[in-house]
């Protein structure tokens, strides 16, 4: 048996409390320990994961937003861009001189289907955002290109289904936009405005949204090579409103003329129109007896369509 140490039993000093752990960090979320491991803060993650998700959210939201309006801008006409519709993949340009009118009788030989610029009837089609159900009268809708307006045309035969109602929804309510079939036309859309043209397959076709901006009511002039003087469209400051008992009733507008053209039908080159004197930036000369004046109103600024 092994002799007991004479050396009397030393004890360890005992802990004192938070020796051994190092303070938390200022601004750090505190964990809690159990047997020793440290825990992982749920909550505080969730909470986190939730913000980058709803940021994630707006940000996939608003993103494409931002840039269809800065797209859309680009078709907003100015001095420096004055015809944005060189850069619409489709569009054709034409040239048409201004003011010369026709009697409601007679009927004009159009170079286009549909037209969009050339001798027109002295009373325009009304163009405050209606719908016509019914084939308008070339003469009538192209005095309301004159104006500065869209003319949007489909083919009520071949017109994919749901884009009829796409049209009417960027036409109701708004100003210088008319609306109308035409039976035959080439293609199942076309937009015209003054001296340009559109033609498209579909309602859904951005291009729609891009020459209603670009064209409408575009004042501005060096659109046309040769024609430095001339704006876009002729009539600039020009009302579309209807003229009460004047020769077009929107409510019951003249039917389009049927049948082939007559031998006296007006040329494209104006023989036999009278000039308009009664409109702003058309210039004087005999005057189109029975002509209704057209009221002066302020071009504002083109502004993004859709």
């Amino acid at each position: 048996m092994a002799p007991e140490d004479p050396r009397p039993a030393q004890k360890r000093p005992a802990k004192k409390p938070g020796r051994g752990k190092r303070p938390a960090k200022p601004g750090t979320v505190p964990s809690v320990t159990a047997g020793g491991r440290r825990q992982v803060p749920w909550m505080t993650v969730g909470a986190v994961v939730v913000v980058l998700i709803i940021v994630g959210a707006l940000a996939a939201y608003l993103a494409p937003k931002y840039i269809d309006r800065e797209e859309a801008q680009k078709f907003v006409p100015s001095a420096s861009n004055p015809d944005p519709s060189d850069d619409i993949d489709g569009v054709t340009k034409v040239f048409y001189p201004a003011g010369q009118h026709v009697a409601p009788t007679q009927r004009v030989a159009y170079d286009q289907s549909p037209p969009f610029g050339g001798p027109h009837d002295a009373i325009w089609a009304t163009c405050t955002g209606i719908v016509y159900p019914n084939p308008l009268r070339s003469e009538n809708a192209v005095h309301a290109l004159e104006h500065g307006s869209i003319w949007i045309t489909y083919n009520p035969e071949t017109i994919a289904s749901g884009d009829l109602d796409k049209l009417k929804s960027k036409v109701e309510g708004q100003q210088y936009i008319l609306l109308s079939p035409y039976p035959g036309l080439s293609s199942p859309i076309s937009l015209q405005s003054w001296g340009h043209q559109l033609k498209l397959a579909s309602a859904g076709d951005k291009r729609v949204d891009e020459f209603i901006t670009a064209l409408r009511r575009n004042s501005q002039t060096n659109v046309y090579p040769g024609q430095p003087q001339q704006s876009a469209y002729p009539e600039v400051g020009a009302t579309c409103d209807a003229l009460v008992g004047q020769g077009f009733d929107p409510s019951n507008p003249p039917p389009a003329d049927q049948g082939p053209l007559p031998s006296d039908a007006v040329k494209m080159n104006g023989q036999g129109t009278q000039q308009a004197t009664n409109e702003a930036g058309v210039p004087a000369a005999p005057t189109t007896p029975g002509a209704a004046t057209a009221p002066a109103v302020p071009a504002p600024t083109p502004t993004p369509a859709g």
